[in-house]
This record gives C-alpha cells, structure tokens and sequence, in this order.
C-alpha cells in the first residue's frame, strides 16, 4: 500500500485515546495488540493515536512492551515489520493500576490530559474493559465520578464490553443499567466477536445482491437450515469460567443467535447499523417459546468424556482444571427451534455447537425442499437435495450442491458441487474480527456489536431452557471426546427424517 493511500485513509479518522482495563491479560496479548499492529500496517489507525494499558501483573512500562513484542511475534500472521513495530511501540503507554484505588483513577486521568495535548485526541477516548463483567460496573462508575469522561464531543467517549453480558436475564438488566447509567446507548459497543468474521458479513451481501437467493430465502422453498459450530478442543485452561457458563450461555445466546438473526432476517430497509440491528431484534423477538416439557424434546445437552482427538487420548471435562468431580456442565448443545413470523413458519432451525468434537468448523447449511420434476422422482427415488452451505470458518466461503447427470452411458444423477472458497489460495489472509471490530469502533460504525434489545431477547429465550435444566435433576449424557456428540442429537433429527449435514 502507498504511502499517499494510506495518508489519505488516515486523515478521514478521527485521533483518538484507547484505554485498556485488563492490557496485561490474554485477551490483549493474542487479539487486540496484534489487531492495533494489522490495522496500523494497513493505514487504518488515525495519524495519532495512543493506547494507555492498564493491568497489575508487570512492574514498568519497559517490561510491558517487551511482553508486548513477544505477543506480536507468536500472534500476527506475518514476519513483524520494524518500522510498523516501532510506530506502534511508542503510542503504547503502561499504567500499573488498582480499579478499586481512587489515586490510580487521579493519576490515569492525568496520563489522558497530558497525551492529549501531545496527540491532540481532545479527549475522544475509547474505553476496552478487557475484564471479567463483575469489575464492569465499578470501572464505568468511577470513570464518571473522577470526571475521565468528557460528552462534548458527538458519539464520543466510547465504552466497548466483552462478554459474557450477564449470567441470565436479570443480572444482564442489572449490568446494563449500571452502564446506561453513565454512557448512552449509542455509545456502547458490546462485542461478539462471531460478528466480525469474514463470511458473516458477507452472508447479506451473498443473500441481498443476489436475487437468485433472495427469491427463494422462505418456507416455500426452504426445509430446514442447520447452523453448526464445533470445535476440536476442550476447555483447558477455562473451567472455572465454563462451570458458571456451559455452552448454553458461553455459545448459543450470543454466538449462535447472532448467526440465526442475520441468516433469518428480513431485508432491511437500507444497510444502516439502525436498520439491520431492526431485523435483527424482530428475528429475537418472533423465536418460539418452548414449555417446560417440551425442552427435553427440542434441546440435547451432553458432556465430554475421555476419548481421542487427531489420534491423542484426552481427558473428560470433570477431569479438567477447576471442575467440580461430579459436574452437570454441558459442553454440548444442540436444539430445534422455530422462528414464529411468516416468510420461516414452519421451518425448523437447528442448532449445534460443542467442545471435543472431530473438527473445528462454523457454517450454515440451507436446505432445500425436495420437489423434483414428476418424471424424475418417479424414476430417482435417492436424488439429493440442494443445499446452500455458508462456512465461516477455518474454510470461508460458499458452495452449492445440486444435481447432474453423471458422465457415461447410464442414466444416473449425482449431486455436484459449485464451490468457492476465498482464503484457500496461497498467501490470502482474511482480516481477524478484532481487526474489524476495532476499526469500526475508532469509526463509530456499530453494525456489528449488540444492541441491548437484541442481548435481552437473547437471554429471554436462553433463560427458558436454563430453567428447564435446573428443574430436571436428569444425568447429563457423556459423549467421547472425538465423537459427534451424544446419540441423543442424531435421533432429533431422525424424528423429523432429517440428518446433521456434516
């Protein structure tokens, strides 16, 4: 990229602060510092900027950035550029920090006034709680009671929030309006990094600019769509968190919603944050209740056992770190539900996603009806249907299966492939999310972050199965690491004379 290309993009953003609470912990050292270095080799960074990171696990600033580099070398895709490295390195400001201390809140606002003046960023700050959800509140109320936040400016500060966004309903309410509180919602960016993937993005682009899918994007043409995400490893280091989680809440009410919203949504009425965030909360809103009794039916829970991975033997989920010997944590999911509007009445969705399954992958399989021609169906009584597959990742891209004859003499039909793939060729590196989501928040696009509304209705009908499963003292099913998942998710499709497309 020229030097004028990137000049010209950097003078359409604004100079801006970003202030990390949590610089020190994994989350920074993988995603975020490696994305302020992409964004920065790409000209896609202000022409001044300053990140001030706080954290209490290094002593001085020389160690931080030394912790820093590492952290880049083993994370950023690419051979580090010096020259990107050094302009980087010095707008990287450590600040040892106590979120409880007022004299730490005192001298941080003090750092932020002095590189103000020296970035000119005239107080437009970004702040990243980089932190678990319970130092939220606390952080939010003492940047206002020490006067770190100044409003003057429009759409400015700006407060960006990992998840997870609450245990249920009520303490999402509750940690919500600690921080509507202190910044408007129109200030709030609540990520799910789902939302910054490639082909999610591109799944709206695929649908409204094709009219080929979009014709037929309803119940008259659609059987079913499957929306699947598995993953290969465990919990590892994590099993304090998942056992206050589990895959219903860490997967399911943000990732995995978010996916069903934008494939189920209608076409919105232009491409504003405004407007697609619209359908996305009607698709929230229309999701089928399910009675107490029908959970059992429509949701299949499981947990991992021991079992083999890639040829390696690994250990059961109650064997992991900070598990509980007898734990009812479920690491697998997978449900039917239906979205009660009238372009998917009577479409089934299903969804899967779990921990020690055979391959990583995230894709959405649309299924289409089997009506074939008479004279065919008559003849072909084991034609396939179409299928539309979206895959998000590690393979992103699109493919559809149709049928054709197969070559030679006999009159035979095969289901075909047409295939695209946009990051198999050699050297093609799609953007990380966080690159994505960073820059969009610098810009203040919120198209991909999370309205409140579309968090509560999440939680709404997440909270009915949550209760469902406290209610029913059922063993949890416990399937073997590298399997499919429990035979109970096979047979909720063979009810309904289905199958997972995997």
């Amino acid at each position: 990229m020229s030097l004028e290309v990137i000049r010209l993009k950097r003078d359409k953003l604004e100079s801006c602060q970003i202030i990390i609470f949590g610089g020190t912990g994994d989350l920074t050292h993988r995603k975020l510092i490696p994305a302020f270095y992409n964004l920065l080799d790409q000209g896609l960074l202000p022409e001044e900027f300053s990140i001030i990171a706080t954290g209490r696990s290094v002593d001085n600033q020389e160690a931080y950035v030394a912790s820093i580099y590492k952290s880049l070398q083993k994370f950023v895709k690419r051979e580090i550029k010096e020259e990107v490295w050094s302009s980087l390195r010095e707008r990287i400001y450590y600040k040892s920090f106590d979120i409880s201390n007022k004299d730490g809140y005192q001298d941080l606002k003090e750092t932020l006034e002095n590189l103000d003046n020296k970035y000119q960023s005239k107080s437009r700050r970004i702040f990243y709680l980089a932190m678990p959800p319970r130092f939220f509140g606390t952080i939010v109320e003492s940047l206002e009671k020490y006067n770190l936040l100044d409003f003057s400016n429009p759409s400015w500060p700006k407060v960006v929030i990992e998840k997870p966004f609450g245990y249920d309903l009520e303490s999402a309410t509750e940690l919500n309006n600690q921080i509507t509180e202190v910044f408007p919602e129109e200030n709030i960016y609540r990520i799910d990094h789902y939302l910054g993937k490639e082909m999610l993005q591109s799944m709206m682009m695929i649908r409204f600019a094709n009219l080929v899918f979009e014709a037929i994007w309803d119940n008259k043409y659609i059987d079913n769509i499957q929306i699947i995400s598995n993953e290969k490893v465990g919990v590892g280091d994590r099993g304090g968190y998942y056992e206050k989680s589990g895959a219903l809440r860490d997967m399911v009410q943000n990732h995995m919603l978010q996916i069903l919203a934008l494939t189920a949504m209608e076409p919105p009425a232009d491409m504003s944050t405004e407007s697609i965030r619209t359908e996305k909360i009607k698709v929230l809103k229309t999701l089928a209740n399910l009675e107490l009794e029908q959970v059992d039916d429509y949701v299949i829970r499981g947990q991992y056992g021991i079992g083999k991975i890639d040829g390696e033997e690994v250990t059961a989920y109650r064997n992991e770190k900070n598990v509980v010997n007898d734990s009812s944590t479920e690491t697998f999911v997978a449900l039917k539900l239906f979205v009660n509007n009238l372009r998917w009445s009577g479409v089934p969705f299903y969804i899967k996603t779990g921990k020690r399954l055979p391959n990583k992958v995230t894709k959405v399989i649309i299924e289409f009806k089997s009506s074939f021609h008479p004279s065919y169906q008559k003849e072909f009584n084991d034609l396939s249907p179409n299928l539309l597959v979206i895959k998000i990742q590690p393979e992103e891209g699109i493919n559809f299966e149709f049928n054709a004859k197969e070559p030679g003499s006999k009159a035979k039909i095969v289901p075909v492939k047409m295939d695209f793939c946009q990051n198999c060729q050699v050297g093609f590196n799609s953007p990380e999310a966080y690159e994505r989501l960073m820059h969009s928040v610098i810009i203040g696009d919120q198209t991909l972050f999370t309205h409140w509304d579309e968090v509560e209705y999440s939680w709404r009908f997440v909270d009915q199965i949550a209760q469902a499963w406290a209610e029913n003292k059922a063993e949890i099913p416990i399937y073997s690491a590298g399997s499919n998942g429990p035979t109970e998710a096979e047979e909720l499709l063979e009810k309904d004379n289905r199958n997972w497309w995997e």
